[in-house]
């Protein structure tokens, strides 16, 4: 492949990587799912250490794990039973995330025409989450609670590329932090050890384009907006 062409198809699938929030149930081979996990492994860690394990649920796994953590999650006051081990989000939140969070909420609920009194509803869309949005498969990943931060940025150059190496073979992925909420729920359900922590969740397989909320398009800061140049 010459470099034009490579260039080309790498950008596309980077330019091309979104949130899907509803797949089709069409199932992926595991030998595809192999593929994907060995491509990302070769992301960069500090001195090799390689920080990443994952769990791969599919059918009747899959439903159990969705229906272990539904079961915490429609609790009666609708929220989680468990205790997050880390915070995701900041306890605080201030511009300009707030902003950028709070025009993608509002940008998913109108594409679902859920109005800002509906709280049942978006209970129960932040729900779907829980089954990974339909997907034929859903991936778990924890760290050893034991290692460092650096370890946790080398885990993000991973989830990246199962999302990148996902594209390139015409399937989609949705990260999903919303899984980091409920660690002693899925812990326990799939037997971590005492060193592990979970991280997040993944959806992955084929987009429902018929979706609504499949239409949401995120915007991005232009590279000067984050950026500074220095060459003196």
């Amino acid at each position: 492949m010459d470099q034009e062409t490579l260039k080309k198809c790498v950008d596309e699938a980077i330019n091309s990587r979104r949130s899907v929030r509803a797949f089709l149930a069409e199932p992926i081979p595991r030998k595809t799912i192999e593929e994907i996990l060995a491509l990302a492994s070769r992301a960069p860690s500090g001195t090799n250490t390689q920080p990443w394990r994952v769990r791969v649920l599919t059918g009747n796994a899959k439903q159990r794990l969705s229906a272990a953590i539904k079961a915490s999650y429609f609790h009666v006051s609708g929220g989680p039973k468990d205790t997050p081990e880390y915070d995701y989000y900041p306890r605080q939140w201030f511009s300009p995330y707030v902003d950028r969070r709070r025009k993608i909420g509002f940008d998913l609920y109108g594409l679902l025409n859920i109005k800002k009194d509906e709280k049942q509803r978006m209970i129960e869309q932040m729900g779907k989450n829980f089954e990974f949005f339909g997907a034929p498969v859903g991936l778990i990943f924890t760290i050893d609670r034991r290692l460092g931060q650096g370890s946790w940025l080398d885990y993000g150059f991973f989830l990246e590329n199962i999302a990148i190496a996902a594209r390139a073979r015409g399937l989609h992925t949705c990260p999903q932090a919303a899984f980091a909420d409920f660690p002693q729920t899925i812990g326990s359900h799939l037997k971590f050890e005492p060193e592990e922590m979970l991280v997040c969740g993944m959806s992955l397989g084929f987009e429902d384009t018929s979706a609504p909320e499949n239409r949401l398009k995120t915007d991005r800061e232009p590279v000067s907006g984050f950026t500074q140049f220095f060459d003196e």
